[in-house]
């Protein structure tokens, strides 16, 4: 039996490249009985900006008062759904773009997309920083995930030197059920060291239609399989007691 919430924190509305509305979407996930949801839409300037993204401060705006608006409706009406405000960045962004157009204590959790090597660790810490220089508030700071990543650019390096670097700014590995080759056992070392430096994971489905808003079952038993069943408890417990911006 399924004893732990379901989660999905890596979904795409029509802001991006989703097929649906930010309403369609929490009304398919609380039909599905879903206890936490993101909506993570696209931001980037870099070889993906011809897909539709947060590109704009209008759109940015607009997509972020139609996620609060929707926080609230789910919480006046007592709803058991909570929903996160997200965003998908695209680390081959420029640093200029991101520092213009991101606030970050707009959001309650930010996806990074394309780590891939030592050197985009040490911009996505530059980010990381300005960005927590730039809020009075480090309790309005989002919660941190790695979206739909790949081991295979750090698994012959120094492991240690990684997760010394997502435990120090506490940020999560996503199983992601749209990724499956990346949680593969041929990458068990990586597993193991999640679990020896307690990095938090999370369960995402990079959902851009409503057919697979619901497909964690396999990224679970995934967890399961890699004894990271407290990995996952950590983030639970980060959710549970994240106050929503």
């Amino acid at each position: 039996m399924y004893l732990y919430p379901k989660i999905n924190l890596h979904i795409h509305s029509n802001y991006s490249d989703g097929k649906q509305t930010i309403n369609q979407i929490v009304k398919r996930a609380l039909n599905l009985g879903l206890d936490y949801i993101a909506i993570t839409d696209h931001f980037t300037n870099s070889w993906k900006s011809w897909v539709s993204t947060l590109s704009n401060h209008e759109m940015i705006s607009n997509y972020l008062v139609e996620i609060s608006q929707t926080q609230r409706y789910l919480k006046k009406n007592d709803r058991q759904l909570k929903l996160l405000k997200g965003i998908e960045l695209d680390l081959g962004s420029s640093e200029q773009f991101i520092k213009k157009f991101i606030q970050i204590d707009k959001y309650d959790l930010v996806l990074f997309e394309y780590l891939q090597s030592y050197e985009s660790i040490a911009f996505l810490k530059n980010i990381i920083n300005f960005w927590k220089k730039s809020i009075e508030n480090l309790n309005n700071f989002p919660i941190l995930g790695l979206a739909h990543f790949d081991p295979s650019f750090f698994i012959s390096g120094n492991l240690d030197t990684f997760m010394n670097f997502l435990k120090d700014y506490y940020i999560y590995f996503e199983f992601n059920s749209s990724y499956p080759s990346f949680y593969s056992p041929q990458y068990i070392i990586f597993f193991e060291k999640l679990k020896e430096y307690n990095i938090p994971v999370g369960i995402g489905c990079d959902s851009h239609n409503l057919s697979n808003l619901n497909d964690i079952e396999e990224p679970f038993e995934m967890i399961v399989y890699y004894n990271l069943e407290n990995n996952l408890d950590i983030l639970i417990k980060t959710l549970k007691t994240k106050k929503l911006v």
